[in-house]
């Protein structure tokens, strides 16, 4: 049986520090599945086609990353595509401790392990919600951001 991990999230924007955790988990599953989670009652600061497509970009040489979108439940989606773990970055203490409560709650309810990552500390300062903020300010996050491009 493959060992198949979701990353969720809203990836908007994919950071390094996302990157990050990706290259930690690569060895240890046969697939991981970015799931871009869709909440119609939150607005994006990134299209989701181009949140997508922004990812796929970056993983275009790695066959065992897939890049989907879901509307449902985490953890519902993780039992539609055989996932039975969820990763997690974490970039410190204050992430933990929210972290920690959703992975509690998730297995309570679905048996589904997370599994958390620490990020690389040389990304562990960037975050979607400044990264936006610097862009919505017309400044450069090419530092912070992958492909950067493949947004606009």
């Amino acid at each position: 049986m493959k060992k198949i991990a979701l990353f969720p999230g809203s990836f908007d924007p994919f950071t390094k520090g996302h990157e990050s955790v990706i290259q930690k988990a690569l060895p240890l599953f046969d697939e991981i599945v970015i799931g871009i989670g869709i909440n119609t009652s939150k607005s994006y600061f990134f299209e989701l086609e181009k949140r997508k497509a922004h990812i796929e970009q970056i993983y275009t040489s790695f066959p065992s990353v897939k890049v989907t979108t879901y509307q449902k439940l985490t953890v519902e989606y993780c039992k539609d595509i055989d996932a039975k773990y969820i990763l997690r970055g974490l970039r410190d203490t204050n992430d933990f401790e929210y972290e920690k409560a959703i992975a509690q709650m998730n297995l309570q309810i679905s048996g589904i392990e997370t599994v958390f990552f620490m990020t690389d500390p040389t990304v562990a300062p960037i975050s979607a919600t400044i990264v936006r903020e610097i862009s919505r300010n017309n400044g450069d996050i090419t530092p912070f951001v992958s492909h950067f491009e493949q947004l606009i």
